[in-house]
């Protein structure tokens, strides 16, 4: 499992011309699923995002997660995420999941989530997807549950 976690003022998704998530103060992660991925990957990711120190404290010093600051979290599913463009022009998607078995992974990850806090929004799976955000710092963090990276 993938993501991109970006701090920011605020974010948002929209779909077919509708918001459906809006977040203000806090993170927007693209998660993407691999056809490997398990409980232990989503645990993994959840524990990481919402404990992620990347907020400042009163020194100026990154030292607080999103659940010190009640900040929000955006999940948002990427299969991109695992897009292979080592080799050719076409990135190759063969490591993503697929999208039966990729659905059921982001809402049992989404549940991980929001069983470890509670403001969490989500874009809608396997829709065309129009992702705003204001990114604050910019800060951007890249996680990996096999750390690849």
């Amino acid at each position: 499992m993938r993501a991109v976690v970006q701090r920011v003022k605020n974010a948002s998704v929209s779909t077919e011309g509708k918001t459906v998530g809006r977040i203000g103060t806090g993170l927007l992660v693209l998660l993407g699923i691999s056809a490997e991925d398990t409980e232990k990957d989503m645990e993994y990711i959840a524990e990481k995002c919402v404990n992620l120190r990347i907020f400042e404290d009163s020194s100026g010093v990154m030292n607080l997660s999103v659940k010190e600051i009640a900040g929000e979290i955006l999940v948002v599913s990427q299969f991109t995420l695992y897009g292979d463009a080592r080799k050719g022009r076409r990135p190759s998607y063969i490591r993503a999941a697929s999208p039966d078995s990729a659905r059921d992974l982001f809402e049992k990850c989404v549940y991980v989530f929001r069983e470890k806090y509670e403001k969490i929004q989500t874009g809608k799976f396997q829709a065309e997807m129009q992702v705003s955000l204001v990114n604050d710092g910019p800060v951007t963090i890249l996680l990996d549950s096999k750390r690849e990276f």
